[in-house]
């Protein structure tokens, strides 16, 4: 028979493989109630606000979930186990029943994301296409939310794109879509693009004229050739003087990482190389201690990403190595 001491090592090692027992995200508790937790993991799958390139981005969170085990890991640069040191459940998927219906589709994700701004819980959330941020700022950021404190929130934006065409009416009837979200949520009062930062903007435009929108926003842009100018220590002195001691999230579309880096996203910006990971990392460090209150990625394709003679769920051909 099996002492406790000598199972409990068996179990921690079969928990970091990703092919056994039942997947959720990074092996954390699977519990829909987000006042037993204070880091909320939630599955977005959606892919009908970005109707113009592929849309199997609903696919992502089932494909994160599935490997996510092997991410179930210290980090140690801060020396700090999470998995230790937080209360993190998954609290499952999104129900999206008119999941054709973008605008009906957001206004889900809002209803479900208040739920966890009343528990003063944080989410992070994998995507779907990024028409989610959208809905999930309207729930946890602006008037009357309880992780903001009723303030906007300051957004630290990686993307190849910003999101904020305000100009174009809808995408293919998406009004509330992939290419707005960041622009409707600085109207209706929820992101104060003042202290907020858009990161690794690229590609060859369809307009000359593609970054107005967010000028006149008020957004602070770092194209990618500003990037190349400045470097990443130059990048990471503007983020911290924009975002200073507000709230802050934080969202993560994969196309601001160079095709080389993540091949299987949504909306490829190949003729201008894009960030890297060790770049995007250091970034992302460099906001530690601030008020995160959130945070999301998007764009995963699973289907793209995977040889054909593999299964489709799997989301990263490194990891069949």
């Amino acid at each position: 028979m099996t002492d406790q001491a000598t199972q409990e090592k068996l179990d921690a090692m079969l928990h970091g493989l990703y092919w056994w027992g039942v997947p959720t995200l990074f092996r954390c508790p699977h519990d829909p109630n987000p006042e037993n937790c204070d880091i909320a993991l939630v599955g977005v799958p959606h892919s009908t606000g970005n109707g113009t390139t592929e849309r199997d981005q609903h696919l992502g969170p089932r494909a994160v979930r599935d490997v996510s085990a092997l991410g179930r890991r210290a980090h140690k640069v801060f020396g700090v186990d999470p998995w230790k040191q937080c209360r993190i459940n998954d609290l499952g998927d999104v129900a999206l029943p008119e999941a054709n219906d973008n605008e009906a589709s957001v206004q889900r994700m809002t209803d479900f994301y208040k739920r966890i701004d009343a528990a003063g819980t944080r989410p992070v959330s994998v995507g779907g296409d990024h028409a989610v941020t959208g809905g999930i700022l309207q729930a946890i950021a602006g008037e009357g939310a309880k992780l903001t404190g009723g303030k906007k929130v300051s957004l630290l934006h990686f993307d190849a794109h910003t999101d904020a065409f305000h100009h174009i009416d809808h995408f293919l009837g998406a009004k509330k879509s992939a290419a707005h979200w960041a622009s409707y949520l600085v109207r209706d009062g929820h992101v104060d693009p003042h202290t907020s930062v858009q990161v690794g903007i690229r590609g060859n435009p369809r307009t000359l004229d593609w970054l107005e929108p967010s000028y006149d926003l008020g957004y602070e842009v770092i194209d990618i050739e500003r990037y190349q100018d400045i470097g990443t220590d130059g990048a990471i002195e503007i983020i911290n003087q924009r975002l200073g001691d507000n709230p802050i999230y934080i969202t993560f579309d994969l196309d601001c990482l160079d095709p080389t880096v993540a091949p299987g996203v949504a909306n490829l910006e190949t003729g201008v190389e894009g960030l890297k990971i060790n770049e995007t990392m250091k970034m992302l460090r460099s906001v530690k201690g601030k008020n995160i209150i959130g945070g999301d990625v998007v764009c995963l394709m699973p289907t793209k990403d995977s040889p054909k003679n593999k299964p489709p769920w799997l989301p990263c051909r490194l990891c069949l190595k």
